[in-house]
């Protein structure tokens, strides 16, 4: 009989200890499927080109607002906020951010769409010159865009947009350089704390 105790005892024992795996496994599946939705809500978000509220997705809160910026036609505090975006892709450390030379590529492409889009808002001065800042604008545009296809050489809109900006600035362009202290950072006026 003490065999049948010993092998009831056994029995038991890893009785429960399959039910603790169980539970585990529920436990995790269900961890698993909550993040995959909360994921799939962002990426929705992303997409639709929706702000993000989120402060567990700052890389992509940050996107996602400078993307917004330059929909509503702010292209100067959009090209900011895809630096910002790419300072904290670029950033080392506690914060830091797994991107792939093909995001940061991306991130340029959108600067360099939205400085474009800033120069050919300020187009010619009265005389048919073009603006100094204009000049700044599409300089930094292709630079920017020069920036995306050195991280992405297939990057097509990038090509494609480099050289229609090309198309429209002069080869001869020069600009007088620019302070940028003088530049606006955020939507407080200049001169302010």
């Amino acid at each position: 009989m003490k065999k049948k105790t010993g092998f009831k005892i056994n029995s038991h024992r890893k009785n429960v200890l399959l039910i603790l795996a169980l539970l585990v496994g529920l436990v995790g599946t269900a961890y698993e499927g909550y993040q995959a939705n909360k994921v799939s809500k962002i990426n929705r978000a992303l997409q639709s080109g929706e702000v993000i509220n989120d402060e567990s997705y700052p890389l992509h809160k940050k996107f996602a607002d400078a993307y917004q910026q330059g929909k509503t036609g702010n292209f100067k505090h959009a090209a900011q906020g895809f630096r910002q975006t790419l300072e904290m892709a670029n950033k080392k450390g506690e914060q830091a951010f797994e991107v792939s030379s093909q995001l940061k590529a991306k991130l340029y492409y959108n600067i360099g769409n939205n400085l474009f889009r800033s120069g050919l808002q300020r187009l010619v001065t009265a005389d048919g010159a073009i603006q100094e800042e204009a000049k700044f604008d599409y300089l930094q545009a292709k630079a920017s865009y020069e920036q995306a296809l050195k991280l992405d050489s297939n990057l097509r809109a990038a090509k494609f947009n480099l050289s229609l900006l090309l198309s429209v600035i002069p080869d001869n362009i020069k600009i007088v350089p620019q302070d940028p202290s003088g530049m606006e950072i955020s939507n407080l006026p200049q001169g302010l704390p």
